[in-house]
């Protein structure tokens, strides 16, 4: 907070201290100032009794200092400009709007023709700004002697004083500097009190603050301040209201500085803000700083972030040698809930140490997270025909991890950064819009959280991407193994006699007697660089579902550069569709632990291991639920060995239409594979188990001409299109599904 000056008034001998309320008498018809202001020369003043009307037809050139004294009233129409000139070695008067205490002002904007003040000068620091006075209490004991503005004294007892109207009004290029510690705001507001209105303001390229609050009682909402070149909005020494709707974009200090008094951190009345849906994005330092003993404040849903990078800071800001803030956080009179935290950079923090913060990441901030909210008018937000306050939406970058214990859904405008575990709880749901991009974070040595997604039995996970707008998982580091995956765990029946023990890689239980249970469901979603590895034993797939129900969809999924399998079924009675498995590190595909279900339209591609890999049991291949499948319409190509490995018993299968080839030259392997140990897969081929039809064979590599294992019997045709085109990329695999974030053709 800088101090304000308004020096050299012309009327600076005028006192004010024997003036009254304009409420307190009966209105009678005011006379016009004596003399009419010329618009091309705007300045002088307004006295005692005196009411004047702007003509909004006309283009006011303010010129000096125009002052609104005690008893006076100056109203300002909707779509009025008044325009700044600039100062000269000639003409040095410092250019500015101020307001007594007693006296009134009526800027009376609309949403399509706002109030405009100006300079000629299209710079921060041009001219000062909007400076009002009133009688509301404040906690500076030197109010009354006209501190910080020349000749204007503020300060009183009458929380209700009013000084007029403000809507509506766009402040540009304010903050006149007399020096580094005496400049202008956008909009002072000094001892202001609660019946005044101040409603839809906006400070664009302000030289200091773009609004301050120096105490007073006023209310102020739809508050928008842009590119300050100090803080972005400021309260301080007893300001006691209420702050709805508030932005702060691209301050140079803090976005949002809220102070009790600089002299006495405890002094009284204490600063008691009440704060309400902001956004406060993009600062030099200290986001938002509690300062000079900070006061009361209650806020809630706020959206903040982009602290520039060197600066490893709290968001939540107290100096460490601010007790009377400390014990302000210690009393538990600064509560800040419904936060959702953006653009975090390393080694920066949430809150100082204390300050206790109720996060969510579905806080909307002013109405529309990081951008130009929907109550933001256009003709508001246009400077000019080149220039808007709010400029290209902005993608913000949300930290996203921890427990949803409630229903979720995310904002496809963010990046959603996964810092750690996130776990979908029992009766939880957590949709994700199309077009959603969640990026998980590397690991570190001062974060080795793994990062993963994981949805408990009973809870549900919704993924609504579309053909041309999929859901994105992938990670800052790409490259295979980089984080985990993608789990859910249901209900359904799995012959894994373990289940209730855990899944593999989350600790979650699974599996039940729910066949039709409902996970929610998947459709276009892209996997990137999972498949996060424990042990050799124990890693992510991409894609794992664990005893999943026939109620839910999996639909349109794509894995790409998987560390372990690109997706696993252990058990469960889900159908799926339209799956793609590129480059996995371990097999392609792979099903397991009694799966019950079918599969169409599957693509597994460059596997290290199998392309497919089905089995039964790992510990009894004649497990019941015995694993069931139907896969109809599979493309099959390029894998290290066993390219269709039916294993640990196998179970049943009925297989039609596959195009199967590529396997690495001279493994000897059949295409269609078993161990010559498995003696209960061998009796799943022999008691006819196992139907393979319509398959077509290409590419088979040196060495390798051994189609299927003794006993199988499979159907060739030369016809067969396996998923839709062979080994080329099928017409339903949409080029926005099959485009990597970074960018790189998935299926050639």
């Amino acid at each position: 907070m800088k101090k304000l000056l308004l020096a050299m008034l012309a009327i600076s001998a005028i006192t004010f201290s024997s003036c009254s309320n304009d409420d307190d008498v009966t209105p009678t018809p005011n006379p016009e100032p004596t003399g009419m202001f010329d618009s091309e020369d705007f300045k002088g003043e307004i006295k005692d009794g005196e009411t004047y009307t702007m003509d909004a037809t006309k283009t006011y050139k303010l010129s000096g200092a125009f002052l609104v004294q005690t008893g006076g009233t100056l109203t300002i129409p909707a779509g009025t400009r008044i325009e700044a000139t600039a100062t000269t070695a000639a003409d040095a008067d410092v250019r500015y709007i101020a307001v007594a205490q007693g006296a009134k002002i009526n800027v009376n904007g609309t949403a399509t023709a706002p109030v405009v003040m100006t300079c000629v000068k299209k710079e921060s620091e041009a001219w000062g700004g909007l400076v009002i006075c009133g009688y509301a209490p404040t906690n500076k004991s030197d109010a009354s002697a006209g501190a910080e503005v020349s000749g204007l004294t503020y300060g009183g007892d009458k929380p209700n004083d009013n000084s007029g109207v403000v809507e509506y009004l766009r402040l540009e290029y304010t903050g006149y500097k007399y020096t580094d510690t005496k400049e202008f705001n956008g909009l002072s507001l000094f001892g202001v009190g609660a019946g005044t209105v101040i409603d839809y303001v906006v400070s664009f390229k302000g030289g200091d603050d773009g609004m301050e609050f120096f105490g007073g009682t006023v209310n102020a909402s739809h508050l928008v301040s842009v590119d300050s070149e100090d803080d972005g909005i400021d309260f301080a020494d007893g300001w006691s209201g209420t702050g709805e709707y508030w932005v702060s974009i691209n301050s140079a200090k803090s976005g949002i500085e809220g102070s009790n008094n600089g002299d006495n951190g405890g002094a009284t009345p204490m600063t008691d803000a009440t704060l309400n849906n902001l956004t406060v994005y993009g600062m030099g330092e200290k986001p938002f700083y509690m300062k000079e003993g900070a006061g009361k404040m209650n806020i809630n849903n706020i959206v903040i972030g982009g602290l520039i990078e060197d600066k490893a800071q709290a968001f939540f800001y107290t100096s460490s040698d601010d007790a009377d803030a400390a014990a302000r956080i210690n009393a538990g009179d600064i509560v800040i809930t419904n936060a959702n935290f953006v653009d975090m950079k390393a080694g920066q923090s949430k809150g100082v140490a204390g300050l206790t913060i109720g996060e969510n990441v579905e806080a909307n901030g002013a109405g529309n997270g990081v951008n130009k909210p929907d109550w933001m008018p256009n003709a508001l937000n246009t400077v000019d025909a080149t220039t808007t306050v709010f400029g290209d939406a902005v993608v913000a970058n949300v930290s996203f991890k921890g427990d949803i214990t409630t229903d979720l859904v995310l904002d496809a405008n963010n990046i959603y950064i996964l810092d750690g575990a996130v776990i979908v709880k029992n009766g939880a749901s957590l949709t994700i819009p199309a077009g959603t991009v969640i990026i998980a974070s590397e690991v570190t040595p001062e974060n080795t959280d793994v990062r993963y997604i994981a949805v408990e039995q009973g809870a549900k996970i919704n993924v609504n991407g579309t053909a041309d707008a999929p859901v994105v998982m992938t990670c800052a580091k790409q490259e295979a193994e980089a984080w985990g995956g993608l789990v859910i765990c249901g209900y359904a029946p799995t012959n894994k006699a373990d289940a209730s023990a855990g899944a593999e890689v989350s600790g979650l239980t699974y599996g039940g007697d729910l066949a039709d249970d409902n996970s929610g469901s998947l459709t276009y979603l892209r996997l990137e660089y999972t498949g996060y590895k424990y042990t050799d034993t124990k890693e992510f797939n991409g894609l794992s579902l664990f005893g999943v129900g026939s109620g839910t969809t999996i639909d349109y999924v794509v894995s790409f550069k998987g560390g372990d399998d690109g997706m696993e079924f252990f058990g469960g009675t889900v159908n799926a569709s339209h799956l793609v498995s590129v480059d996995s590190e371990d097999d392609g595909i792979d099903f397991a632990d009694g799966w019950n279900g079918t599969g169409e339209y599957w693509i597994s591609i460059n596997s290290t291991k199998s392309g497919i890999e089905g089995s039964n049991n790992g510990d009894n291949g004649a497990a019941t639920p015995m694993t069931n499948a139907t896969l109809n319409n599979l493309t099959v190509y390029g894998m290290g060995e066993k390219p269709f490995y039916m294993k640990e018993g196998a179970g049943k299968m009925t297989i039609t239409n596959i195009v199967i080839g590529g396997l690495a030259a001279d493994k000897g392997q059949a295409y269609f594979y078993t161990s010559s140990s498995d003696a209960d897969a061998a009796a799943r081929i022999n008691a006819g188990d196992i139907t393979i039809t319509d398959v077509k064979f290409v590419e088979m590599g040196t060495g390798n001409d051994t189609k299927a294992v003794a006993g199988l019997s499979i159907t060739e045709s030369a016809n067969a299109t396996g998923a839709g085109a062979g080994t080329a990329k099928p017409t339903w695999l949409s080029d926005a599904l099959n485009k990597s974030y970074n960018g790189t053709t998935i299926v050639e």
